[in-house]
């Protein structure tokens, strides 16, 4: 799908067509990721908004793979020397 440049102020900006916008399901106020490749290759793609559920589960995951010590503060204040 070939888009044409147009002049917004300062910048350059490309419409994106209504057909590609519902089919990734944007919505305007949206935020989108751009990558530019050493080739010039430009990709866009939806800005993903933060799951606090999700990442909590990451979080419960990665600490059931952590060895249980003593906290670093308590050790330090059993060796403290005053």
């Amino acid at each position: 799908m070939r888009l044409q440049l147009a002049k917004w102020g300062n910048s350059l900006a490309v419409r994106l067509p209504a057909e590609c916008v519902r089919a990734i399901g944007l919505r305007q106020g949206d935020s989108v990721d751009a990558e530019i490749t050493p080739a010039g290759k430009i990709t866009l793609t939806p800005a993903k908004t933060f799951d606090k559920a999700a990442f909590l589960q990451r979080l419960r995951k990665l600490r059931r793979g952590m060895p249980v010590t003593e906290p670093v503060v308590e050790r330090m204040r059993r060796e403290a020397r005053y």
